[in-house]
């Protein structure tokens, strides 16, 4: 049976009365209306804003996108809101892919960026297409086998006699045999959770060659039992040099299985969800791409967190966190991205700039750098924010760059007006290839 999908974008609105769809706007089952909006609660009191709750009949997405599905077997694919002309679902998929792959360091079983392109689906039969392409792959190169001791009685005599156990039977029973052997079996953690998400996506493919393959390879992993024990499993998943076919498959196998999401959807109820905070993305985008970019003798830190704001008998307050930090001969950078859009010609409403992240951004730039040297905070480019805004002065040497980045061409724009220490590939046009 065919499950509904609907396809909005972040920000949309979902509403249960009759409107006439489009990417902003969208009507949704009273089932799946309720069902998102106990899951919003949820998100509440975990401290994240997934849903706004506009009146009885009508929810706004937040900043997330991905695929989440509903108990009654709605769809809702989310794109990032970035694209206004051409085909925004096609190009916006696209976009949603390549971040995905840059973020958590995917590998894609694809022969060229063409092939990406051309394979326009939801999410999550993208994800599934890919798990199956690297399982296949890995089956014919070879399911990892390992011995596993057994211990049970039998008529005749098999590896080693177990002389504790057969010394405590039962008098008529001596004819029965306590033996312990070894087995050559598939029946390891790698191959349990690989036949698990593999059942997984047999159940929940919409696509008819996704639905083929598995079913396919589920007739050859049929001695395999499904693992009972994801997260354990996951802890045994072994990474010695005679499993190393097994890595490619793995960050598709924990996508498939929630168990690498940035969010995940908890409860009874999961479906083949998949959530991402586009805040997260975006960081991770560039962060992979300035990890690239940066020349050989710079050093990045994600996450850097060695400052507090305060202190409080002696003990630190308020950690410092800024999303990257660059060092290169003495000299520090410190770099922090937004997913938001900027209006570079509405200068009376500060761009759309948030007064909030520049107190965030001075008090970074006097802990990290001692008041003096250079800010830059990163935004996606679109078609009102082309270019760099005019240089933000703090004061006493410590300044701040706004910096678009262009997620088409993969670059910083106008990062040439920074003194950060960037290889003269990284200035070029397509500076990441995602995935390499």
């Amino acid at each position: 049976m065919n499950r509904p999908l609907i396809t909005i974008r972040e920000y949309a609105r979902l509403t249960t009365e009759p409107v006439e769809s489009s990417l902003d706007l969208a009507q949704v089952s009273v089932s799946a209306f309720e069902w998102l909006c106990e899951l919003s609660a949820r998100f509440n009191r975990s401290g994240a804003t997934l849903l706004q709750v506009e009146g009885r009949r009508s929810l706004k997405w937040d900043s997330y996108g991905g695929v989440i599905e509903t108990p009654c077997g709605t769809r809702l694919e989310i794109l990032p809101k970035h694209f206004e002309q051409g085909d925004c679902v096609k190009q916006s998929r696209s976009l949603l892919r390549k971040m995905i792959q840059a973020a958590l360091s995917l590998k894609p079983r694809q022969a060229t960026v063409t092939g990406l392109e051309l394979f326009d689906a939801p999410l999550t039969e993208w994800v599934m297409g890919q798990f199956l392409a690297e399982l296949d792959h890995l089956i014919k190169r070879g399911v990892r086998f390992d011995y596993q001791r057994v211990e049970e009685e039998q008529r005749f005599l098999r590896g080693q006699l177990n002389v504790v156990a057969q010394m405590r039977q039962p008098p008529g029973r001596q004819h029965h045999f306590q033996i312990r052997h070894d087995l050559f079996l598939p029946d390891r953690a790698e191959n349990r959770l690989l036949k698990l998400a593999l059942e997984q996506v047999a159940k929940t493919t919409q696509d008819a060659g996704n639905w083929r393959l598995a079913n396919e390879l589920r007739s050859m992993l049929a001695e395999i039992p499904a693992s009972r024990q994801v997260p354990a499993d996951f802890r045994a998943w072994s990474r010695d040099r005679l499993m190393a076919h097994y890595q490619p498959i793995k960050p598709w196998c924990e996508l498939i299985l929630n168990q690498q999401m940035p969010i995940a959807v908890a409860g009874q109820w999961q479906g083949m969800s998949l959530l991402f905070p586009m805040e997260k993305l975006f960081e991770k985008y560039v962060e992979r791409w300035l990890g690239r970019s940066l020349v050989a003798a710079a050093e990045l830190t994600p996450q850097a967190s060695r400052y507090s704001l305060c202190r409080q008998e002696l003990k630190p307050m308020f950690r410092l966190e800024p999303d990257m930090l660059v060092e290169h001969m003495g000299q520090r950078w410190v770099l922090d991205t937004k997913w938001k859009r900027l209006d570079a010609a509405d200068r009376e409403n500060k761009y759309g700039l948030s007064q909030a992240d520049f107190y965030q951004l001075f008090a970074y730039g006097h802990k990290y750098l001692g008041g003096m040297g250079e800010l830059v905070l990163i935004y996606p480019r679109w078609a009102p924010f082309q270019v760099a805004l005019p240089l933000f002065d703090f004061g006493g040497g410590l300044t701040l760059r706004v910096l678009p980045f262009d997620l088409e061409r993969e670059c910083l724009v106008d990062v040439e007006l920074t003194s950060l220490p960037i290889c003269s590939s990284g200035m070029a046009v397509t500076c990441l290839q995602v995935g390499a």
